[in-house]
């Protein structure tokens, strides 16, 4: 398991977002939320065996939470829609991973993908390897 990797590259991202907060000093409100996002993004994919980035109402996003509930497997959910830095943090995906569309996947600081991706994870059997269940 690479668990010190992940520890170690946790550290990392967060002595970056320091210094970045160190480095832009008075900036205004919009760029300290979007540190604020941005941090809360590292610190959830990192401090988490499995995150979904999600809308509550997104029938895709349905469909990854179903998929992690059929593997017996309890996500960190985070509902855009319902917090005030939603679209922050769509943003902060965009520039991680490229794309801000939902869901947003991650298993052991690893980007799975969205929908589509994390259900072929799953039937080909590399999802539960992510996992450790298999």
């Amino acid at each position: 398991m690479k668990k010190p990797g992940l520890l170690l590259q946790f550290l990392l991202n967060v002595v970056a977002v320091l210094l970045l907060l160190l480095l832009v000093g008075d900036v205004p409100k919009r760029t300290e939320a979007e540190n604020s996002a941005a941090a809360f993004v590292q610190n959830s994919i990192y401090s988490n065996k499995i995150v979904i980035f999600s809308k509550s109402y997104c029938p895709y996003c349905l469909r990854a939470k179903r998929i992690f509930a059929d593997l017996h497997e309890q996500p960190f959910v985070v509902e855009l829609d319902l917090r005030d830095d939603g679209a922050q943090i769509q943003y902060v995906l965009l520039d991680l991973v490229g794309r801000r569309t939902v869901p947003q996947v991650f298993v052991n600081g690893k980007h799975v993908g969205g929908s589509d991706e994390l259900k072929a994870a799953a039937e080909s059997g590399h999802l539960q390897k992510l996992l450790g269940s298999s």
